[in-house]
């Protein structure tokens, strides 16, 4: 910690260059981290400890290579007259002990906290707040808080918040730590012991939110990291776009996917109608799948099973026994455990009946065996120290079970009456047997019976989850571990991988289903799960959040709310409440807190105007908003000849495909095309609100 210097005379390139002598100092001390680690991990380990120490290691080096764009951001100055610079790692002092202050305070760290949920209402202790503003190596702004009571106001640190929010948009999620605000920063640092449900309008930072939060977890959480995160998006597009945020942070434990993408090896390869995918999507299918494999299982008879030249029956009661100590277990798992009690149960067969025969022997020989003695004068006692009775030692017994364990034929004949079943090959089975599945999932009508046998393999979306609940109810064993990998290589490579937490973004789109697929790799439930209800664009009918997870989730979930708009200018926000009205939402639109000074604006054309309209259109853009990004929306049937109208231009993307993204320009081309679509008054809801500047659209006359 150290004491507070004063502004030399209050000027903006003073305060620049007070804090351009702290990133020099504290990137000097990274580097020199870096150094010693990079120099720690060429030493060649030994065993299983060296190793676990050298991945520690090698995590630690990658989180401080990381730390390049935006080593330092922040400040607090305290009221004590003490200063706390805020970054992205912590680091300490090159001379400085376990016991003192750090150089640098990791963002995540509480005492950080202030820096975020800081107001002039509420110091916390603090005077000053101040964001530093970096370009690689070099300071290139300040803007500073007072928090001494002077100044009330909703909002934390508004001038830097706007000031981000005004830069051209790049394609790429900026990283967006010094600017999170109060209602953000609660959600970021909640408790994850339970579902998390954020709702969140438009460019009020649902997808910021939902990955800080995962690096504040981590580090807040250790354990968390040992098991790794899964972050689900919509879209592959989606996770390129904020491919860069979670290893700014540093971290490398989090595993980015789709729910197409979760079940390693398999693929969507066939797209479906909506009719279908909302019911494959029904809660309704977990109970038919569980009964379904529940019955492929044995059921118990009589097994009559050869070991070494004889035959021994055990009895259906037994067997019966047996099965009913694994029927909680998954298929798989369960016939290996049935197995090895099938082993004991036949090696006791084996002793036991060896004991009958030598006690029928020693019943037909005990007269001879009296007289053979008394002739030779025989003294037990002096035959105490040998074992002639023919009974099995501990030791044998134990030998055994391993050989008939270890025996082919006993293994085969498990195989035969408890067969290894494919998880691919069983569901194909069923939806494609009608009658299959008007017993398993009774409550489907006939029509939709008949549009499920329609439209066999290859797998569409919805056909993911129904595997993904086959395949765990059969069990699958352990993918092996490879040397040196990180746990995030070695989660996306197990189905079954059970997660410390699982983030969701765009959680509006989830079916019941899906919803099974997330809960089913965090058994504890610690999900965090962000969206907007009003922009659900997928095939299920739910209109709230409680309709959404009730299936799944039941009401064990803790509600948050996201209510002020950083992104999107008042001028757009406002057009929106007839829209939101229009798709059945009872909610309110977020509040805009910028305006961007620029009207939406609006031009008629015919059809046959329309692709010169939208090519001329975005060439405007692109040179009003150099060094930015436009995004062109439309109607799906028209996005192809769009396209090849725009060329290289800007992408022409439907409502769906641009949840989640922004440009620093929308153009929206044909809103009632849009309006027709299935949601239609969702998607225009989406649609109108991709921009950070200006919205043009384009009206079919």
């Amino acid at each position: 910690m150290r004491r507070n210097s004063a502004l030399d005379n209050g000027t903006a390139s003073a305060a620049i260059a007070e804090e351009q002598e702290f990133l020099d100092q504290a990137t000097a001390r990274r580097d020199k981290l870096a150094d010693h680690l990079l120099a720690g991990l060429s030493v060649a380990a030994l065993d299983a400890l060296e190793q676990a120490r050298l991945r520690m290691l090698r995590q630690q080096y990658e989180d401080l290579r990381r730390a390049t764009e935006g080593l330092v951001f922040g400040r607090l100055d305290g009221l004590d007259g003490t200063v706390r610079h805020i970054g992205r790692v912590g680091l300490r002092d090159d001379e400085g002990s376990e016991d003192d202050e750090p150089l640098l305070v990791d963002w995540r760290a509480p005492a950080a906290r202030p820096f975020y949920t800081a107001t002039a209402v509420d110091p916390q202790g603090q005077a000053r707040r101040r964001h530093i503003r970096t370009t690689g190596s070099a300071v290139v702004g300040v803007d500073d808080e007072p928090l001494d009571g002077t100044i009330t106001t909703d909002l934390v640190g508004e001038g830097a918040l706007l000031a981000a929010l005004n830069q051209r948009r790049t394609g790429r999620m900026s990283t967006a730590i010094s600017t999170l605000q109060r209602e953000q920063d609660d959600i970021i640092r909640a408790e994850a012991s339970g579902p998390l449900i954020v709702q969140g309008g438009p460019g009020t930072g649902k997808t910021v939110v939902a990955l800080h939060r995962v690096a504040y977890l981590l580090f807040a959480h250790p354990t968390m990291a040992e098991q790794a995160v899964l972050v689900l998006g919509p879209s592959p597009r989606f996770l390129e776009y904020i491919g860069q945020v979670l290893p700014a942070l540093g971290e490398t434990a989090v595993v980015p996917a789709t729910c197409d993408t979760l079940l390693p090896g398999i693929s969507v390869d066939r797209d479906e109608s909506r009719a279908l995918a909302e019911i494959k999507g029904r809660a309704l299918w977990q109970p038919a799948l569980e009964d379904y494999v529940a019955s492929l299982l044995p059921r118990a008879r009589d097994l009559k099973l050869r070991w070494e030249g004889e035959f021994y029956v055990i009895p259906a009661a037994t067997v019966a026994q047996a099965l009913g100590a694994v029927r909680r277990r998954p298929y798989h798992p369960a016939r290996r455990v049935f197995a090895e009690q099938l082993h004991h149960i036949l090696a006791d067969a084996v002793v036991e009946q060896r004991e009958a025969l030598m006690n029928e022997m020693e019943e037909g020989f005990e007269d001879i065996l009296a007289r053979v003695d008394r002739s030779m004068h025989y003294d037990p006692d002096a035959a105490a120290g040998s074992d002639v009775d023919g009974l099995l030692s501990d030791e044998e017994v134990d030998d055994l079970r391993r050989r008939i364990a270890e025996n082919a034929a006993i293994a085969r004949f498990v195989e035969a009456w408890w067969p290894t079943l494919d998880a691919e090959t069983l569901l194909r089975d069923l939806l494609a047997d009608g009658d299959l599945v008007a017993r398993f999932a009774p409550r489907l009508s006939a029509a939709e019976i008949a549009a499920v046998v329609a439209e066999p393999a290859p797998w569409a979306s919805s056909d993911i989850p129904l595997l993904d609940a086959v395949a765990d109810l059969l069990g699958d064993s352990d993918a092996p571990q490879q040397e040196g990998e990180f746990v995030a290589d070695r989660a996306r490579r197990q189905r079954g991988w059970v997660y410390g937490h699982v983030a969701v973004d765009e959680a509006q789109e989830l079916s019941e289903m899906q919803w099974h697929m997330v809960v089913r790799r965090c058994p504890s439930r610690s999900i965090t799960a962000v969206g907007d209800i009003d922009q659900a664009e997928a095939a299920h009918r739910h209109t709230s959040w409680a309709q959404a997870v009730q299936a799944v989730l039941g009401d064990r979930w803790t509600p948050a709310e996201l209510t002020i708009c950083y992104r999107t200018p008042r001028e757009v926000m406002e057009l929106t409440a007839p829209f939101l009205r229009r798709a059945g939402s009872h909610n309110e639109p977020p509040r805009a807190v910028r305006a961007s000074g620029i009207s939406p604006w609006e031009r008629m054309v015919t059809p046959a105007e329309l692709s010169d309209a939208v090519a001329e259109a975005v060439r405007e853009l692109r040179e009003r908003w150099h060094g930015g990004t436009v995004g062109v929306i439309a109607p799906v049937g028209r996005i192809a000849e769009l396209q090849a109208a725009v060329g290289d231009d800007g992408p022409v993307l439907s409502a769906a495909q641009s949840k989640g993204l922004e440009w620093d320009a929308t153009l929206l081309v044909d809103p009632d095309g849009i309006t027709a679509e299935p949601r239609g008054w969702n998607g225009l809801y989406v649609a109108l609100t991709r921009c950070t500047q200006e919205l043009g659209q384009l009206v079919l006359a």
